[in-house]
């Protein structure tokens, strides 16, 4: 707390300063430090200071007294510019500008001035809008991370040679790739959110990458079979892309592939049945593409998917599947947290057997909230650069919501709009650490389930557009972090609870349900719609005694008359007729 104590710039013979991840203040310039001659490590990231660099701007006469700095970390320190007075550190190992307001131009005496020395360079989270870069090849002979991403660079990516282990050029504005790209990928490549297009060549299947996303870019054409079938990338993200084809049939025994992210292209065919040889898979995610089939129930056997996503798609069928006969049924879909198979062609009822093997739902809330990922260590020693974590996008809390961290707290089922029938399973009362459930859309009959209360940390319940009936159960309102209520359109019933969270929820929730009544809709209860009162009904009678009788009267003098106008007629053709005889 406070500012940095002015006796650090007297100790002439230091060599190592660290004081990141403090609560230090106020403002200080380079050149106190620089005045350290023996300084060799300067670490001030991370601790609420604004860091400027005065002698930087054009002002030279203190490169006599510059250390031997090596390492420089400088993350969120609130720069403003990049630190010119660092252009004579020609030993430069290690610097972090990562998470600053520095924009304009990244230096081109960078790629000169260090290409000898430099093993790590994080740029990233500024307004870099130019790279100054001699080639698009930069000759680094030592580099193994290079981080510019979330920055405005734009024009074609600029590769390092020899290839660096972590290469992040994601979220900016670049436009193409080195058509030889592929000579220089190392373990990582990140190219997420720009403008690039084009095919990927099958050369990619060369490099020793083992995590590559191209995802949110403009690629198109089939997607190399090799990057599936070898199954010797732990990471393969292509979501939100324009690639098309069939996934290959045939996966290799030694697949080790954690993470498969195909979401939003326009693939076609099957899901290939040889991914349960990916036993280390956690994440598959299909989603918003044109696959078909039933529903891949012998994923189950992998006892680490934690995260499933075939939303908007053409699968069809029930959901059920055999997946109970084995001997180990008890470990099926064993460690899911996400399950989204919303907007299919599903149908039929849900076997209440089939949510009992979703173990890691049915636990206590995981409060330590672990990233969902790749967290292999890395030779090189490249810190959390090593680890990778992936994008799920779901329906919550009545937005279609991106995750970029998916936490092992985050549990969700979304099965809306299919075509399941029949009753709610009351065994989803089970999974007490769900936190997301929709079931809109769907055809369920009957009650909402009263063991609905025990899921504890439900926040969001979304069961509109069935046709459910009866009361709605009083134990939901046990539900205290329900956030997110949607139960209209049914054939609900009775009073609407009051207590607990429901008091917050608005007619949004509750509408298209007739039988429904009290707040927040305008029906109060006990009053059903008003019969006629006794004394109208007694008055209505007397009326339509007196119209009866009248009516009655009326028909029998009409009837009456009718028949004497008609005997008169009878009777004088009778006299006339009797008379003729006579004579």
């Amino acid at each position: 707390m406070g500012n940095i104590p002015k006796s650090f710039f007297q100790l002439t013979s230091l060599a190592y300063l660290d004081i990141c991840w403090n609560n230090l203040m106020g403002s200080v310039d380079l050149s106190s430090f620089w005045r350290l001659q023996n300084l060799v490590h300067l670490g001030l990231s991370n601790s609420n200071l604004s860091v400027t660099d005065i002698y930087g701007e054009g002002n030279n006469s203190l490169c006599t007294y510059l250390p031997r700095v090596t390492r420089l970390e400088l993350a969120s320190c609130n720069l403003t510019g990049f630190p010119c007075s660092l252009a004579p550190l020609n030993q430069m190992s290690y610097l972090d500008l990562s998470c600053n307001r520095i924009s304009g131009a990244i230096p081109k005496w960078i790629w000169s001035t260090w290409n000898s020395s430099l093993r790590y360079l994080n740029l990233s989270h500024n307004m870099f809008s130019i790279m100054q870069v001699p080639s698009y090849v930069l000759p680094f002979y030592k580099l193994g991370v290079l981080d510019i991403s979330s920055n405005q660079l734009q024009g074609q990516i600029p590769m390092p040679s020899p290839s660096a282990f972590f290469l992040d050029y994601s979220n900016n504005n670049f436009s193409s790739l080195p058509p030889n790209f592929t000579l220089y990928l190392g373990f990582q490549f990140k190219i997420s959110k720009n403008n690039i297009s084009g095919h990927i060549p099958n050369s990619i299947c060369d490099s020793r990458t083992s995590v590559l996303d191209l995802s949110f870019n403009s690629f198109s054409g089939w997607i190399p079979p090799c990057l599936i079938q070898e199954g010797s990338m732990s990471v393969l993200s292509l979501r939100e892309n324009q690639f098309e084809g069939v996934l290959p049939n045939i996966i290799k025994d030694r697949c080790v592939l954690q993470i498969l992210d195909l979401n939003n292209n326009k693939i076609e065919g099957q899901l290939p049945k040889t991914l349960t040889k990916c036993l280390q898979l956690e994440f598959l995610d299909i989603g918003n593409n044109h696959m078909v089939g039933t529903f891949p129930s012998w994923l189950g056997v992998l006892s680490g998917l934690r995260v499933l996503v075939l939303r908007s798609n053409r699968f069809y069928g029930s959901m059920g599947g055999d997946l109970h006969s084995d001997e180990k049924s008890g470990e099926y879909f064993f460690s899911l947290q996400i399950l989204d198979v919303a907007s299919n062609n599903f149908f039929g009822n849900l076997s209440p057997e089939w949510f009992d093997g979703l173990k890691s739902m049915m636990n206590e809330l995981n409060t330590t909230g672990d990233i969902l990922g790749d967290n292999n260590s890395s030779d090189s020693g490249m810190e959390a650069e090593a680890s990778y974590q992936d994008t799920v996008t779901i329906y919550y809390k009545s937005i279609y919501r991106t995750f970029d961290k998916v936490l092992s707290t985050l549990t969700v089922i979304d099965l809306s709009n299919n075509s399941f029938g029949g009753t709610i399973p009351g065994s989803l009362g089970r999974l007490t650490s769900l936190h997301v459930l929709n079931m809109s859309g769907n055809a369920f009959t009957g009650d909402i389930p009263q063991v609905f209360g025990r899921m504890t940390q439900l926040e969001s319940l979304d069961l509109s557009q069935n046709q459910l009936s009866g009361d709605i159960p009083e134990a939901l309102t046990n539900l205290t972090f329900l956030g997110i209520l949607n139960l209209s359109n049914n054939q609900l019933v009775g009073r609407i609870p009051q207590s607990g969270q429901f008091a917050t929820f608005q007619n949004s929730s509750f509408e298209g349900n007739l039988g429904l009544c009290g707040p927040p809709l305008p029906n109060p209860c006990g009053i059903s719609p008003a019969p006629p009162s006794t004394a109208h009904a007694d008055d209505s009678s007397h009326v339509d005694v007196v119209l009866f009788l009248s009516s009655g009267f009326g028909f029998g003098v009409g009837f009456a008359a009718a028949i004497l106008m008609r005997w008169g007629r009878i009777g004088k053709w009778f006299l006339k007729s009797a008379r003729a005889l006579r004579t």
